[in-house]
């Protein structure tokens, strides 16, 4: 097993981003196997839990920028997730709404999410999941100020 320099080890900076890479691997291969890809999930959850809402809130809510918002409504479109319907207050606009079909593909994608989570964090107790998970969102709270 290679060795990594102390002073890294000591970088929280340099532990997160490690960690960081590793996770997203974890994600992309979890959500890969159900034929779906992270921004289908967080377009998917972002409907589910807030309702039908235009492309640029949805792209807002998500943390998705509109040009990829846009690409992944049209897959998710394509697969019968989600629709889109003119906005009666403004025909120019577009309201998307999660389907039936949508809402399945979400609890298959949340199960394998979960299990990149189990695998992500086994060698964690239970309260420490919740502590880090806890320390992370005040970190990102605090960053995104």
């Amino acid at each position: 097993m290679e060795q990594t320099p102390a002073r890294l080890l000591a970088l929280p900076s340099w532990l997160l981003t490690q960690t960081a890479a590793h996770t997203h691997r974890l994600v992309l291969d979890g959500l890969a196997e159900a034929g779906a890809r992270g921004h289908h999930y967080r377009v998917l959850a972002t409907l589910e839990e807030f309702g039908p809402a235009s492309q640029a809130t949805v792209g807002r809510h998500a943390g998705i920028h509109l040009s990829d918002v846009v690409a992944a409504l049209n897959e998710l479109a394509e697969q019968g997730l989600v629709e889109r319907s003119p906005d009666p207050e403004d025909r120019r606009r577009n309201v998307v709404t999660i389907t039936a079909t949508g809402r399945r593909q979400l609890k298959k994608l949340d199960k394998r999410l979960a299990k990149a989570q189990e695998e992500l964090l086994a060698p964690l107790s239970p309260d420490e999941r919740e502590q880090l998970t806890l320390m992370l969102a005040r970190l990102l709270e605090h960053h995104k100020r």
